[in-house]
C-alpha cells in the first residue's frame, strides 16, 4: 500500500503540526480548513491562529474542506471528538472503498457513547477507520522535536503501511491493531489529566499527584480491559505514555483546566476562551459507559461532580480521601 497524497482536515494546532510532520515525511499533504476564511487567512500568513509562530512548510497545499478532500490516498481528521462526524460525513461522498480515514482525536462522542472508529465507519461507510493518538504536544510536533505515537487500524498490514507513510527521523509512529485500547487511552487519560491539574492547582503536593495518577490509570486499565483493550496498548505509549504527558504539564490544556479549577475557578469560567479541553466532554460520557460496565471509577466521578458544579473541589477531595481502605489492584 502507498499513501503518497495524505489529506488532513482541521487546521487547528494539531493539525497543522500533522501537516508539517507528513510535508517532512515526504508526502504530498493538503491542509484542509472546515471554512473558506479560515482556509484564505492560512494561505495569506502560513500560519495557524492555534499554533503562533509555526510556520506552515512551503509544500503543504490550504484548501477549504469539501467532498473532494476523500480521493486522497489517506485522511486525517484532527478535529475536535464531538466535531468528528460532521467531518466524516463531509468527505464521505468522495471517498474510495477502503480509503484509511484516521481519527486524531481523543475522546468520546456524546448521546451516542461511540468511539472515534465507530464514528468514521457510521458517518463514511467506505473508510477503512483508524486512530492516532499518543504522548505528543502539538508545538513540539509542529517543530520537529522528536515525538513517538501509536496508530491502529484494523489489519495490521494497513496500519503499518499508514505508519511507515507518517513517519519521519523525528515522528515515530508505532502500529497496532488495537484500535480500541488505542481509543480509550487517549480518551480516558484527558478526564485523569483533569484531575491531576486540580491537585496541582490546590497545592496539594508532589506526593497527592503520584497518588492521584497512579490510581487514576488503575481506572483506566480497568475500564480498558473491561472494553476489550489489550494490558500492552494501555501501558504504551497511547495509554501510559500520554498520562505521563498530559498529567504534568501545563502545556495540556486538560491539566491546565484543572490547574484553573484547583485554584478556584467556577466550571464555567475554567472553561471559557475558546481552549478546548476534550476531557470535559468526555468524563460525563466515560462515566456513563463505566456505570453500565459495573466499572467503579471514582475520580472521573469526581471529575464530573466537579465539572458540573455538584461537588467543590475541596469536598471532593475530601469524599476520595474518606473512600474505604482496600486492597491495591
Amino acid at each position: 500500500m502507498s499513501f503518497e497524497r495524505i489529506a488532513v482536515v482541521g487546521a487547528g494546532a494539531w493539525g497543522s503540526a500533522l501537516a508539517n510532520t507528513i510535508a517532512r515525511a515526504g508526502r504530498a499533504v493538503l491542509l484542509a480548513a472546515r471554512d473558506r476564511a479560515g482556509a484564505e487567512a492560512l494561505i495569506e500568513r502560513r500560519e495557524s491562529p492555534r499554533l503562533p509562530g509555526v510556520r506552515l512548510d512551503e509544500r503543504i497545499g490550504i484548501a477549504p474542506l469539501k467532498a473532494e478532500v476523500g480521493r486522497y490516498d489517506a485522511v486525517l481528521l484532527a478535529v475536535p471528538a464531538q466535531e468528528l462526524r460532521a467531518a466524516a460525513r463531509a468527505i464521505a461522498p468522495e471517498l474510495k472503498a477502503g480509503t484509511p480515514v484516521v481519527a486524531c482525536a481523543k475522546g468520546i462522542e456524546r448521546g451516542t457513547h461511540k468511539f472515534m472508529s465507530e464514528v468514521i465507519a457510521e458517518a463514511a461507510p467506505a473508510a477503512l477507520p483508524a486512530i492516532l493518538s499518543g504522548p505528543s504536544f502539538a508545538a513540539e510536533v509542529a517543530r520537529g522535536l522528536p515525538a513517538a505515537v501509536t496508530l491502529a487500524a484494523r489489519e495490521e498490514e494497513e496500519a503499518a503501511a499508514l505508519a511507515r507513510a507518517l513517519g519521519s527521523a523525528t515522528f515515530r509512529p508505532y502500529h497496532s491493531t488495537d484500535v480500541r485500547g488505542v481509543e480509550i487511552g487517549g480518551a480516558a487519560k484527558n478526564v485523569l489529566a483533569i484531575a491531576a491539574g486540580i491537585v496541582a492547582g490546590r497545592g496539594l503536593g508532589a506526593s497527592a499527584a503520584a497518588a492521584l495518577v497512579t490510581r487514576g490509570f488503575a481506572e483506566l486499565f480497568r475500564f480498558g480491559r473491561a472494553l476489550g483493550a489489550r494490558a500492552e496498548t494501555l501501558t504504551g505509549l497511547s495509554g501510559l505514555g500520554d498520562v505521563i504527558l498530559s498529567c504534568a504539564s501545563a502545556q495540556s490544556r486538560n491539566y491546565s483546566l484543572g490547574i484553573a479549577l484547583g485554584k478556584g475557578a467556577r466550571p464555567a469560567a475554567a472553561q471559557a476562551g475558546g481552549i478546548l479541553a476534550e476531557g470535559r466532554f468526555t468524563a460525563p460520557v466515560l462515566l456513563e459507559m463505566a456505570s453500565a460496565h459495573g466499572i467503579e471509577m471514582p475520580i472521573a466521578a469526581a471529575v464530573v461532580d466537579i465539572l458540573a458544579g455538584k461537588a467543590s473541589v475541596d469536598a471532593a477531595i475530601e469524599a476520595l480521601l474518606t473512600r474505604p481502605f482496600r486492597a491495591e489492584g
